[in-house]
C-alpha cells in the first residue's frame, strides 16, 4: 500500500554571499509586520478587553504599507503564526497567570531576522537543478520580475526531483546564514505487518519512553533533552535585550528547537526499529486524557506545557505506519497505581516516582515498567484473578514490611535495558555502549 505523508527537507543555500542581502530585507519586513500587528493587537486589546482573531488582524494589516513588503501569502503566515502565539499563550495562562503574552521582534533599534513562508503562488521550485525562485513583494522589488534565486544543496539520501511537489517553502536564519526548508508531500510503500506480538509503551517526562515488549523492558531517559533544555535556556535569558530576544537569543530558540526536533525523531525511529526486529505489530501508546487542562502547580505546569507526548505519539505513528507497526492510542487512567500483575489498584502502591509495591500480590518493580506492562494488557487483557505479568518483574515476599522496608528490598531477575542518547553518534546506545 502506497501512503502519502509529509516532511521537511533542509537545503544549505550555495550562493549565500549573492542572496543574503535580499532574504535579510525579507526577514526584517517580516519582522516588521510581526511587530505591528502586535501593536495593533494591543491597542485592540486595551480598547475593548479582548485580542483580535486573525481575519481581524489581516483585514486592518492589509491597508498597511509594510503588508506589501512581502509576497500576500507570506504577509498572511505572519499574522497567522501571530494568533497562533496568541492561543498558545492563552491556554498557558490558566495554569500560569504569569506567563507572558507574545512579544515583539526587536532588539533595540533593530529587527531580528525572521523565518519567511513562501506558499504555492510566491516560489518555482527547479529541483532538477536544485534551484528555487522566491517571491518579493512589491515594495521592495526593483522591476515586475525582481525575485532572488537561491541554489541549494540537500543531503546526499534527499532528492527532491522525486518528491511529489513541495507545498511551501520556508527561509530560516539558523543564527549563522539563511537556509531553506522545503516541506513536501512524498509517497512512501508501507510493509505488511511486523509480526504479531503486542508491546506497550508508557510515556514520561523523567524517562521519555518506557516500552513494555512481551519479554523485555527498554527505558529511553530524558536526560540529554533537559540538559539541553536548560543549556539554551539558559542561554536565551543571558543574551535577552531590554526590548525583546536579541539574535543570539533567537539562536539559541532555534537550536533548542532543532536539537528537540532530531531528538524525537531519533527516539521514535529507535522505538519502531525495536518493534520490527522482535516482531512486534502493535504498539498501544499512553495517551492522557485531559492532561494539559489540569492544574498541577507552576513547576508541574510548566513541564506539562513542554511535555512532547502527542508530538512523539505523531511520529510513532506515520513512521509505524510505514513499517507496518499499528500504533494505537489508549487512555493511561490508573496505568500507574494499577498492579500488571494481579490487578490491585491500590493509590498508595505507587510508594515514590520510581518505585511500585503491590500490596495484594507483594510485586515490586519498576513504576514507569509497570505502568507500560498495564499499556500492553490494553490489548492483551487477562482474565481477573489470573497472573497478567510478563514475567519480567519479580514478586517477593515482603508481607509484614512497611512500605519504606519494601522499597529496601525492591528488585529485579531482570533489569530493563536502558538506552541513552549519545551526542557523539546522535544516536540512542544500551548504557553499555554508551559507557565502553
Amino acid at each position: 500500500m502506497v501512503i502519502e505523508v509529509t516532511r521537511t527537507y533542509v537545503g544549505s543555500i550555495q550562493n549565500q554571499r549573492q542572496v543574503c542581502d535580499g532574504l535579510d530585507s525579507l526577514g526584517d519586513s517580516a519582522s516588521k509586520i510581526w511587530n505591528v500587528a502586535r501593536w495593533t493587537a494591543d491597542r485592540i486589546w486595551d480598547a475593548t478587553g479582548k485580542i483580535p482573531d486573525e481575519g481581524t488582524l489581516k483585514s486592518y494589516m492589509k491597508n498597511r504599507e509594510c503588508w506589501k513588503d512581502l509576497n500576500a501569502q507570506s504577509s498572511q503566515k505572519v499574522i497567522e503564526e501571530l494568533s497562533d502565539a496568541f492561543q498558545s499563550w492563552f491556554d498557558l495562562r490558566h495554569k500560569d497567570p504569569k506567563a507572558n503574552p507574545p512579544g515583539y521582534r526587536k532588539h533595540g533599534d533593530t529587527r531580528p531576522r525572521s523565518t519567511v513562508t513562501f506558499k504555492a503562488d510566491g516560489f518555482k521550485h527547479d529541483p532538477e537543478n536544485n534551484r528555487v525562485r522566491l517571491s518579493k513583494g512589491s515594495n521592495l522589488k526593483e522591476s515586475w520580475s525582481d525575485f532572488i534565486l537561491c541554489e541549494y544543496q540537500t543531503r546526499p539520501d534527499v532528492d527532491l526531483s522525486e518528491v511529489n511537489r513541495a507545498q511551501n517553502v520556508r527561509a530560516v536564519w539558523n543564527g549563522n546564514e539563511w537556509e531553506l526548508h522545503f516541506v513536501c508531500k512524498v509517497e512512501l510503500e508501507t510493509t505488511d505487518s511486523a509480526g504479531d506480538e503486542l508491546a506497550g509503551i508508557d510515556l514520561g517526562i523523567k524517562n521519555i519512553a518506557t516500552i513494555a515488549f512481551p519479554d523485555e523492558y527498554v527505558l529511553f531517559p530524558g536526560n540529554s533533552l533537559k540538559q539541553d533544555k536548560h543549556y539554551f535556556t539558559r542561554s536565551e535569558y543571558d543574551t535577552e535585550g531590554e526590548n525583546g530576544p536579541s539574535e543570539k537569543s533567537m539562536w539559541a530558540r532555534q537550536k533548542l528547537a532543532d536539537r528537540e526536533t532530531h531528538f524525537y525523531h531519533v527516539l521514535t525511529d529507535t522505538i519502531i526499529t525495536e518493534c520490527v526486529e522482535r516482531g512486534v505489530g502493535t504498539l498501544a501508546v499512553s495517551w492522557p486524557e485531559d492532561v494539559r487542562e489540569s492544574d498541577w502547580g507552576k513547576t508541574g505546569n510548566k513541564k506539562l506545557h513542554s511535555w512532547a507526548f502527542d508530538r512523539i505519539y505523531q511520529y510513532l505513528e506515520y513512521k509505524g505506519e510505514i513499517c507496518g507497526v499499528e500504533v494505537l492510542k489508549e487512555n493511561e487512567w490508573d496505568t500507574s497505581k494499577t498492579c500488571s500483575r494481579c490487578g490491585d489498584d491500590t493509590k498508595s502502591n505507587r510508594v515514590e516516582r520510581g518505585l511500585y509495591v503491590c500490596s495484594s500480590c507483594e510485586l515490586v518493580g519498576n513504576a514507569d515498567c509497570n505502568g507500560a506492562e498495564n499499556m500492553r494488557q490494553k490489548i492483551t487483557p487477562s482474565p481477573h484473578g489470573e497472573d497478567r505479568s510478563n514475567g519480567c518483574v519479580v514478586v517477593r515476599e515482603t508481607g509484614g514490611l512497611s512500605s519504606s522496608r519494601k522499597a529496601l528490598c525492591a528488585f529485579r531477575t531482570t533489569q530493563p535495558s536502558t538506552y541513552l542518547f549519545d551526542r557523539e553518534s546522535g544516536t540512542f546506545r544500551t548504557r553499555e555502549q554508551v559507557l565502553s
